[in-house]
């Protein structure tokens, strides 16, 4: 082979070798520099939290220190779950590979869909720790997911990967819907609040696992995030657009036959309906035929894209305007076009505190508070005391899930046993009780049991209760009243009610 050849092919070779080391290295160059962008968003979050104890509403829970994680976005903010700092007196934030940490304030906060914006005391760290573009569409199924964030387990970034495992429209935190992505990637304690990426964008949030099944994680998609933001920016979040009718599928032969329905009618029967007066748009045994111009199966799903379908409440956020979304319903055999209201709250009538402390009152021996869901989710871990309370008719368990019944309606529970006094002597503890009424007065609400304490002129107090079989507790109302101060010296409580309920018990004197 001549000597010319034989060179050139070998400098060929060597120039193709150092080709394709080139280009071997190139991604991988690329993709640990997106990694660098990406962490340089990722932020710890340390929160000091004190939740309430609702079962002695007068103090709080001893404060607890958690992690979580977060990220930079736009406005020079960061975004975060709202479980990290819910009840938190203070929140600080460190930066990935960094020593200081740095005071924040929760600026905007929405547990029901479980986001919260945090702003820093020292603006000058975004200077080096630029926002995280968010993704405007949604991944689909199978779509690679890298998720940052600082787990328990070690004090460094942690980056796990794993892919689109499933998109749903599901329930949050009761009343409140939204869509939600389930990922393969591990998220773990101390994940929540950290973004899930996609190339250079992120996707989501991460927040939750599944129980202890392995490598089942859940993300708050881009498309929530942004009305979240959305609210946020208008000055306040009120929250998420809703459709709260009880629907039921339309798959059953007999049931298209009791409606007299034919074969070309597809979509959700309405079972019962939010607001029952007679203007109210829709109606019991309509059937949802389309949301705005989509329509809706028998299965109550609607197609989003070729490879995705969800049920149809998913585009009530979408298509709300001025509080009303557009649907196509069958009543009696025509087709109505109708204007729905779709409020963003659902009263309940065991409410959610959204973040305050409970209220509560106490006179003499006897501690009273407002019932909530949380109040009885706690009572739920107890389930032979929950079967008890069920088992001699208490409202806490009979109207669990029911609305108000009238404006401004409450369950007035008993929280806490007696305070030691021998004014209690030899009752019953009538703890988790609810009142029924305080000297024949039926009992609306906290703030009006305080009102009838107040301005009773009876020579004794009666306190009757809901449940079956339980005592009827009546003392002097002089010593009632007179025994609170030192009752609540005895047991370290600093005030008698909660700020509200004080003004309205000293609104004018007591009896004497």
């Amino acid at each position: 082979m001549p000597r010319t050849l034989r060179s050139a092919r070998l400098l060929a070779g060597a120039a193709l070798a150092a080709l394709c080391l080139h280009a071997s290295f190139l991604p991988a160059a690329a993709a640990q520099g997106a990694a660098d962008a990406v962490s340089a968003s990722v932020v710890k979050v340390f929160s000091t939290i004190r939740q309430p104890d609702f079962y002695r509403p007068w103090g709080k829970q001893p404060p607890v220190q958690i992690t979580g994680s977060g990220v930079v976005i736009e406005g020079r903010r960061i975004l975060t779950n709202a479980h990290v700092v819910l009840y938190a007196s203070q929140v600080e934030v460190e930066g990935s590979q960094a020593g200081d940490k740095i005071p924040a304030q929760v600026v905007a906060i929405a547990p029901g869909i479980d986001l919260a914006v945090l702003k820093l005391d020292d603006e000058s760290f975004f200077d080096t720790h630029p926002p995280l573009a968010r993704a405007d569409t949604l991944p689909s199924v199978k779509d690679p997911v890298v998720v940052y964030g600082f787990p328990t387990g070690g004090a460094s970034l942690s980056i796990t990967k794993g892919i689109v495992s499933r998109i749903e429209f599901v329930s949050y935190n009761y009343p409140v819907s939204g869509l939600r992505i389930q990922l393969d990637a591990a998220i773990n304690p101390g994940n929540s609040g950290g973004p899930a990426v996609a190339g250079d964008r992120m996707i989501g949030l991460a927040f939750s696992h599944l129980g202890n099944a392995e490598n089942i994680g859940y993300i708050i998609p881009s498309e929530e995030i942004e009305l979240f933001l959305q609210g946020v920016a208008r000055g306040h979040y009120d929250g998420k657009p809703g459709l709260h009718a009880e629907l039921q599928t339309l798959e059953n032969p007999g049931l298209r036959s009791f409606l007299k329905l034919d074969k070309s009618v597809a979509g959700m029967v309405v079972r019962r309906v939010e607001n029952e007066v007679p203007d109210y748009p829709l109606k019991a045994w309509d059937v949802v035929t389309q949301i705005g111009d989509t329509p809706i199966d028998d299965q109550g799903t609607i197609k989003v894209s070729d490879q995705l379908r969800l049920t149809f409440t998913y585009l009530v956020q979408k298509l709300a305007r001025d509080g009303k979304v557009p649907l196509t319903v069958v009543r009696a055999g025509k087709v109505k076009h109708i204007l729905l209201p779709v409020p963003s709250t659902r009263p309940m009538l065991l409410g959610d505190l959204a973040g305050a402390y409970p209220p509560y009152f106490i006179c003499g021996p006897l501690a009273f508070t407002a019932a909530t869901a949380a109040f009885v989710s706690g009572i739920s871990a107890n389930n032979p005391y929950l079967n008890y309370l069920g088992a001699i008719g208490s409202p806490l368990v009979l109207r669990r899930g029911d609305r108000p019944a009238f404006p401004g309606e409450q369950l007035v529970v008993v929280p806490a046993p007696f305070f030691p006094h021998a004014l209690s002597e030899n009752y019953s503890n009538p703890v988790f009780h609810v009142v029924r009424s305080i000297n024949g007065v039926p009992i609306r609400n906290l703030g009006q049991l305080v009102e009838t304490l107040r301005d009773c002129r009876d020579p004794f107090i009666t306190v009757d209760f809901c449940e079956r079989d339980t005592e009827e507790l009546v003392f002097p109302r002089r010593a009632m009243f007179d025994a609170t101060e030192d009752i609540l010296t005895d047991n370290g409580v600093r005030a008698q009610g909660s700020p509200e309920l004080l003004a309205l018990w000293q609104a004018k004197p007591t009896a004497p």
